[in-house]
């Protein structure tokens, strides 16, 4: 399941925005969201995910439990 960012609790201080390693996150209408098509939960590039790993506010950034769980290629 890819992340994604609460608005409501989104600073917008781009701490995560430099550190997506599959560069998902971007800024939209004064906050950042993450692009479900290219998070990977960092998945073979970090232990946990960055955006939750960098985001000085708890609990905005998490799991979007509506899309699929991301699948590493084989």
């Amino acid at each position: 399941m890819p992340f994604k960012i609460i608005a409501s609790q989104c600073t917008s201080c781009s701490a995560c925005e430099p550190e997506c390693p599959n560069v998902a996150i971007r800024e939209k209408g004064g906050t950042f969201v993450i692009d479900p098509k290219k998070c990977t939960e960092c998945i073979g590039h970090f232990d946990e995910p960055q955006c939750v790993a960098v985001c000085p506010v708890d609990n905005t950034c998490v799991i979007d439990t509506s899309l699929p769980r991301y699948q590493a290629p084989a």
